[in-house]
């Protein structure tokens, strides 16, 4: 019986040494999780923008998602508000003979892309969820039509822009974002996705952020 006291006693005492290196290893203000320090995160300085020169023959406008049930005055006013950017920025596009691709997410019908937007003439569309690759020929027709560079517009900013555009990227495709032509409900879900593309390892070093005035032919 003293032999498993003793034995017990030794356990007790290692595993209180253990923790007190641990809580002593741990620096000031350690918390358990993001969570514990959500109110007190300051957002990063804003990545830069970057004025980009599209080669046409070898870069694709993929114009994502942007259909009546998402992009409406109710769910997403800032999408509203795009369109016009994003009709500026695929006029452009078509006049110097770019590639346009356009998807749906699961649901939608070809007939609630917006208008303004919608496929013209053999413009292809996928239908996928936020990884416009996954599921799809993207990939397949990108390449064999010799994109190197895609255009990525679109919303939701943190759905099917940050996945698809982060996909391109690991892919080995070029990836430029207009920030003007990408949108979510709010300010922080287009902050964060703009963040994680220019910070995000691998990614980043792929991804230039920019303006729609900013892209030139």
């Amino acid at each position: 019986m003293k032999r498993i006291c003793d034995a017990t006693r030794r356990a007790i005492k290692t595993i209180g040494i253990a923790a007190t290196a641990t809580l002593f290893l741990q620096p000031a203000g350690y918390a358990q999780t993001i969570i514990d320090e959500w109110a007190a995160v300051q957002a990063p300085a804003a990545p830069a923008l970057k004025a980009v020169k599209i080669e046409p023959k070898t870069s694709a406008l993929l114009v994502l998602d942007l259909v009546r049930q998402g992009c409406n005055a109710e769910r997403r006013p800032r999408c509203v508000a795009s369109i016009p950017n994003i009709v500026k920025l695929l006029d452009g596009a078509r006049s110097h003979n770019v590639t346009v691709f356009h998807s749906r997410y699961p649901g939608p019908k070809p007939e609630d892309v917006l208008p303004e937007v919608a496929p013209k003439g053999e413009e292809p569309s996928v239908s996928a969820l936020s990884d416009k690759f996954i599921g799809t020929d993207l990939e397949k027709m990108l390449k064999d039509k010799g994109i190197a560079t895609v255009i990525v517009v679109g919303t939701a900013a943190h759905g099917a822009v940050l996945y698809t555009a982060s996909s391109a990227a690991m892919r080995g495709f070029e990836v430029v974002v207009p920030l003007d032509g990408v949108s979510a409900e709010n300010t922080y879900a287009e902050q964060v996705t703009a963040w994680l593309l220019a910070s995000a390892p691998t990614i980043s070093s792929k991804v230039s952020l920019t303006k729609i005035d900013l892209i030139g032919y």
